[in-house]
């Protein structure tokens, strides 16, 4: 029997049966995604002779939505029914990949841009209402280990969906890993079937306009003292990400003084230590609070990347990558806990909607002027620089270390739906 936040709680995380439907739908999702992601990198490589251009337009088609749809989608996550609202993403994602299939048959192979594009977008919207049904069914207190819990999937993932995508690939063609996405898509809806029906007055509580909707969101996370900070950590840890993502090359063969093949280990170490930190964080999540979680991330990132920028030996640069993998569920899990502990469930969407954007844009920012800093000022620096960024979004959220529950914004300040 499915539990709401307000009822008793079950007797552990895994025996609620919401976070079990949950996890196998996400299960599904990843495999697809994954599949999708290796078979369409390598089909357009194959397709366009390596084409840096094509290859980068993937990247546009997974991130653009996220600008274009992620506050559109937050919204109406809010208006619509949850549940409904997640079953039909998926349901539509797997029809558009009839549609690339059809495409691609008569000649279309650029049809797969449309796939990776639709499932994005869509995912703007079920992501919110995933959100909001995790507020609804999940106990308070289980929170912080159930986002635990999803941070490592997606962790594990990191590290086997790149060999189930490729093995599907070069096994089987284009045309089987499509299918296979499709199918995947299909399962997930399977598992959200058992999921509890939405209230009936979900969705329909909502008789405001949806631009009201656009203002009430945005009003309701300023009035917040706690996601007005965190908005700021979102900035402060998108500009340093996304500083020295695009560098990580680099650092392998100009610090290092390695092959460029030496970057899959440090992939492979930062998935594994990024599972090894889920786990971890599952058995202290009730011990500690969330902005002390985040706060603790951040720090030790932020240290880690210095060390890496300084650092000339590899297996001392490994292990600085290490530990930075083993923080860094620390940072995804005190982020989404403190946005589901501090937002009520009717604003769920919006709130994800506006906080994330924040994060996206300011990333995208200093990884369009990464290369070009590089060359002014070299790699050292940038990695300081990006240190530094993160220890502002520390000091940020440590003011709010003193506060024991959720606070929620002021009533008069917030928009009425």
């Amino acid at each position: 029997m499915f539990r709401s936040a307000n009822k008793p709680a079950s007797p552990s995380l895994l025996s609620n049966r919401f976070v079990q439907v949950i996890l196998m739908s996400t299960l599904f999702l990843q495999i697809g995604i994954w599949v999708r992601n290796i078979a369409t990198l390598f089909y357009v490589k194959e397709m366009t002779n390596d084409d840096a251009f094509a290859v980068s337009l993937i990247s546009v088609a997974e991130i653009a939505p996220i600008f274009v749809f992620s506050f559109i989608g937050g919204t109406f996550a809010d208006r619509w029914r949850p549940k409904r609202t997640m079953v039909w993403c998926d349901v539509l994602s797997a029809a558009s990949i009839l549609a690339v299939l059809f495409a691609m048959a008569n000649g279309s192979w650029k049809a797969v841009f449309f796939a990776t594009l639709v499932s994005a977008i869509l995912s703007q919207f079920s992501q919110p209402a995933g959100m909001k049904l995790f507020k609804l069914h999940v106990p308070e207190h289980l929170v912080q280990k159930g986002m635990s819990v999803y941070q490592t999937l997606f962790a594990a993932f990191m590290i086997f969906g790149p060999v189930v995508g490729t093995f599907v690939y070069q096994n089987y063609g284009i045309e089987t890993a499509i299918g296979v996405m499709g199918v995947a898509f299909l399962l997930s809806v399977v598992s959200l079937a058992f999921l509890p029906r939405d209230r009936q007055d979900e969705g329909e509580k909502q008789k405001s306009k949806v631009l009201e909707d656009f203002k009430a969101g945005v009003s309701y996370v300023w009035s917040s003292i706690i996601l007005r900070k965190l908005g700021s950590a979102f900035i402060a840890a998108g500009l340093a990400l996304g500083l020295i993502q695009p560098l990580g090359i680099f650092l392998i063969t100009e610090r290092l003084g390695k092959t460029e093949d030496y970057l899959q280990w440090f992939l492979l170490v930062n998935g594994v230590a990024m599972i090894i930190g889920g786990v971890l964080a599952m058995s202290f999540s009730s011990k500690i609070s969330p902005q002390k979680l985040l706060a603790f991330g951040m720090t030790v990132n932020s240290l880690a990347f210095i060390a890496m920028g300084f650092s000339t030996d590899y297996w001392v640069t490994l292990g600085l990558q290490f530990i930075s993998g083993i923080v860094f569920p620390c940072i995804n899990i005190g982020i989404n806990t403190m946005i589901m502990k501090n937002t009520e469930e009717s604003f769920i969407g919006r709130v994800n909607g506006t906080l994330t954007p924040l994060f996206m844009g300011s990333m995208v920012v200093t990884m369009m002027l990464s290369g070009v800093m590089k060359n002014a000022i070299s790699l050292v620096p940038l990695y300081v620089i990006a240190g530094l960024f993160l220890l502002v979004g520390v000091a940020v959220i440590v003011p709010l270390f003193k506060l024991k529950g959720g606070i929620q914004p002021e009533p008069e300040k917030v928009a009425v739906n």
